[in-house]
């Protein structure tokens, strides 16, 4: 059962987080913080989806609000005020008496995931992994926005999920930066799917199937790469 987490940013700013326990006997000593996309908030079907599922295969699963969607707004705060939110949340986490001493892994779904790996690229010591959902390398038709710079100051592995027909930023797109990174790297692209790894009707796999094969593969790589 999901437990709710009141997580403060200053005195006065408060987010709500929801912690989904891994379930069953083969769990990974893994908690990973997801934080949601520009547009949907913890409570969207595909992040609820995706922390349940993890859980069920041995992580510890944590989402949270931005603060502007607590706040039922929809254009996200500045970047400064989002990871300031992230960075709260990875502290109160860090310190509550169930998930404290698990390895921590940072990710979330496009804008979740990008303000992640700036934190990992900041000071973050105690960061084990990342998982990125649809990174969003650039605006769609904005090539030349980039948003990579950071990611070189990065220590720790990452996996990168990615579909091949995103509009911010394809898997083709993204390999030549992430080659050049010194820490490990895993690609994972969802043949056929969009930003939100939504295939054509016309796929030969359906929706479902689609999302049960990323959810293995994180789970596989949380358990290759982080799981003590």
């Amino acid at each position: 059962m999901r437990e709710e987490i009141r997580v403060e940013i200053t005195r006065s700013e408060r987010v709500s987080a929801l912690a989904y326990p891994a379930t069953g006997r083969d769990r990974t000593g893994i908690t990973l913080i997801l934080g949601h996309g520009a547009g949907a908030g913890q409570t969207s079907g595909f992040t609820v989806n995706l922390a349940t599922e993890l859980a069920a295969r041995g992580a510890d699963a944590v989402t949270f609000n931005f603060l502007y969607m607590e706040r039922g707004r929809r254009v996200p705060d500045s970047n400064e005020k989002l990871e300031a939110c992230y960075r709260a949340v990875v502290e109160t986490i860090g310190n509550h008496e169930k998930f404290g001493r698990n390895a921590l892994v940072l990710g979330g779904k496009s804008m979740g995931g990008r303000i992640a790996s700036q934190i990992a690229a900041g000071d973050a010591a105690d960061l084990a992994g990342l998982v990125l959902l649809g990174y969003p390398l650039h605006p769609p038709g904005q090539a030349e926005k980039l948003r990579v710079k950071h990611l070189s100051n990065i220590k720790v592995p990452m996996l990168f999920v990615q579909g091949s027909r995103d509009a911010f930023g394809t898997p083709e797109e993204l390999e030549p930066f992430l080659k050049k990174l010194k820490s490990g790297v895993m690609l994972y692209v969802v043949e056929g799917g969009d930003h939100s790894f939504k295939v054509p009707k016309r796929s030969s796999v359906t929706q479902e199937e689609v999302y049960q094969a990323v959810y293995e593969q994180i789970a596989a790589w949380l358990r290759t790469n982080i799981a003590r």
